[in-house]
């Protein structure tokens, strides 16, 4: 009995402290597109949801909004500097902190890159020109910082350096593409290197990586120029690599990782692969390989056993068989674009500015409700966010709050 009450209070300490520490994660607590809200709506009204303010002044920028503590952080471009905006639920700025120079209009699709992750009262950012930035909240400057290519001899690549950065414990995660710096891990508190790998020596590709947890081993995953790596995350060695190489070299999809498996998945026709994990990681084997859903960089879903998404090259939205890889829907409904699930229902949001609600069903799918984006700027690639009952969409300059709650 003593033991199990032991057994029981180190739980509880355990989950204590994790839940002390206020991580935020790109496309969800998971990095996975979903988000653990209920109660949502399952039909929106014929203008679509209601919404509850917006926000026209941002800076350019292609990033999503983090939520923490009951604040909304955004980065965005005025100029060449780069600006974290941190607004109130309820749609005030409160403030708006430089943190370095950005991707201006001189370098092609000006604005920035990074959604910011919060760890605790740290922020960091990676900039498009490779500064890695960690920002203290509580006195709004700046904590450390690190060149990634002076530092540790990273190489931009064609559309400026672009990662959505994965931060674990004390330990922040980035792929400066180096040769002998390709992934590194850094301390998070003060910027000193834990390790350094070669991975394959091949150069960073856009992609936003996943750490997973398979049976008690973490693995760092990520796509770089020409492979899929996965490092061991606790000393960097690499565990294994598989060839996966589209026409341009761009991955900016997070792979999805359920059930001992890892899909990796990219544009421009190359599609995505599955490949099974042996017990202890160290081995993988690929089960099934599909081109016709080639998401260029707006992400899929894993739902009850089916993978959503849109294609690039095969302008389409998709339902795929997880076991098999094999095709079970598609439509041309929806222009391409981000999705995202919440509420086992997924949220669309295309690059011509539609905004759908999806209901997925087994092997299929059906658009539900749809409206149009219509304030803001440019390009429409920020993939939208779910938290307590309200649908955030950046568009370029504008940021929007939509009431997606059952009443």
């Amino acid at each position: 009995m003593k033991k199990i009450l032991f057994n029981l209070l180190m739980v509880l300490i355990f989950s204590l402290t994790v839940n002390a520490q206020t991580i935020n994660n790109w496309r969800g607590p998971n990095r996975d597109g979903i988000f653990h809200e209920t109660n949502l709506l399952k039909v929106w009204p014929e203008n679509g949801p209601k919404i509850l303010w917006t926000y026209e002044n941002l800076g350019k920028g292609f990033t999503s909004p983090t939520l923490v503590d009951g604040k909304i952080y955004l980065t965005g471009l005025e100029g060449d500097m780069g600006y974290i905006y941190i607004f109130s639920e309820q749609g005030k700025l409160e403030k708006k902190i430089p943190y370095g120079e950005e991707i201006s209009a001189s370098s092609g699709y000006p604005g920035t890159r990074s959604t910011p992750t919060i760890a605790d009262n740290l922020v960091y950012i990676a900039t498009g020109h490779g500064k890695l930035v960690c920002l203290d909240l509580n006195t709004e400057k700046e904590k450390w910082s690190k060149n990634l290519f002076n530092d540790f001899d990273g190489k931009n690549i064609r559309w400026s350096l672009t990662e959505n950065l994965v931060v674990d414990g004390d330990v922040i995660y980035v792929a400066p593409g180096g040769k002998k710096n390709n992934v590194i891990a850094l301390n998070r508190h003060n910027g000193s290197l834990i390790w350094s790998s070669e991975g394959k020596n091949e150069i960073s590709a856009y992609c936003s990586p996943l750490l997973i947890d398979h049976n008690g081993r973490k693995i760092f995953v990520t796509m770089m120029e020409k492979n899929i790596l996965g490092l061991d995350a606790g000393s960097g060695a690499l565990i294994w690599s598989h060839p996966h190489e589209n026409q341009y070299n761009i991955y900016p999809n997070t792979p999805i990782y359920y059930d001992n498996s890892i899909y990796f998945f990219s544009g421009y026709g190359k599609g995505g692969i599955k490949v099974n994990l042996n017990a202890d990681g160290s081995k993988i084997t690929q089960v099934w390989a599909n081109e016709t859903l080639d998401p260029q960089m707006g992400g899929a879903v894993l739902l009850n056993g089916y993978i959503y998404g849109s294609g690039h090259k095969n302008r389409k939205w998709f339902c795929l068989d997880w076991e098999s890889g094999e095709v079970k829907h598609e439509s041309r409904e929806l222009d391409k674009g981000a999705v995202i699930a919440a509420d086992n229902m997924l949220y669309a949001y295309t690059e011509r500015g539609e905004l759908a609600l999806i209901e997925p069903l087994p092997g299929s799918f059906r658009v539900v409700s749809k409206t149009m984006i219509t304030l803001g700027s440019e390009q429409h690639w920020a993939h939208p966010v779910i938290h307590n009952g309200v649908l955030y969409v950046r568009h370029g300059n504008a940021l929007m709050a939509f009431d997606i709650r059952e009443k």
